[in-house]
């Protein structure tokens, strides 16, 4: 089990540095920034680089939502659901722990200012509402979920399913990041609002609320009408 948990430690905390650490750091640099396509792509590589380096430890979940919703499909136990998701969230906080102290050592650093966080109404990047997010994050995150464990079938390609799963969040990224600046991933969610303090600290609930229900939707569908029996 402690194999199992500092694999998640270590695969969110990839996934928030690499992916908030792009948008941070690379998203908007003068002349030469990756705008949103890039930070989408740079999400994708997370989750992809790191399902194959420590994905056979602990089945590379690196999100609560998606650790909820393997349960809910029968594919990972409940009673692992906490440690995981402790590990996930740790993981998360010292990534984000990681570039706060990177982006405070800028010459010209006064405020760390929305620092990626996901929000909706005046902090959606695009001006979205609350229910705007509520549907994307609960849409996004159970077609994530599909996504997952249609990849990780018994019949599905072997070997090919961090692929799938990481170009499966690169579009969720393309698609929403104007909305919510893209959660799918309450972990990811809790550390950067931490930081932020105030305004993202009080939206933080949807971040949560919604990626979980979408995923333990999708995990009852994919049992219910698409899971391979046979």
């Amino acid at each position: 089990m402690s194999r199992k948990l500092l694999a998640e430690f270590f695969g969110t905390f990839w996934l928030v540095f690499g992916g908030c650490g792009s948008a941070v750091f690379a998203a908007a640099f003068p002349q030469l920034g990756i705008g949103f396509a890039g930070v989408a792509l740079a999400f994708g590589l997370t989750v992809l680089t790191m399902a194959y380096a420590v994905g056979p430890i602990s089945g590379g979940h690196f999100n609560p939502a998606v650790s909820a919703g393997l349960a809910a499909a029968g594919r990972f136990s409940w009673n692992e659901f906490i440690p995981y998701v402790i590990a996930q969230v740790v993981g998360a906080i010292v990534a984000a722990g990681a570039l706060y102290l990177i982006v405070s050592g800028k010459s010209d650093f006064k405020t760390i200012g929305g620092f990626a966080a996901n929000g909706y109404g005046e902090h959606s990047p695009g001006g979205f509402s609350m229910a705007s997010a509520l549907i994307a994050e609960t849409l996004l995150t159970g077609f994530f979920l599909l996504i997952i464990l249609g990849s990780t079938e018994k019949r599905a390609a072997p070997g090919f399913a961090p692929i799938a799963i990481g170009l499966g969040l690169t579009l969720i990224h393309l698609i929403s990041i104007p909305i919510t600046n893209t959660s799918v991933n309450p972990a990811r969610s809790t550390s950067q609002a931490l930081f932020v303090g105030d305004w993202a600290i009080g939206q933080l609930w949807l971040f949560w609320v919604a990626p979980i229900a979408g995923a333990v939707i999708a995990g009852l569908i994919h049992n219910a009408l698409l899971a391979d029996t046979e």
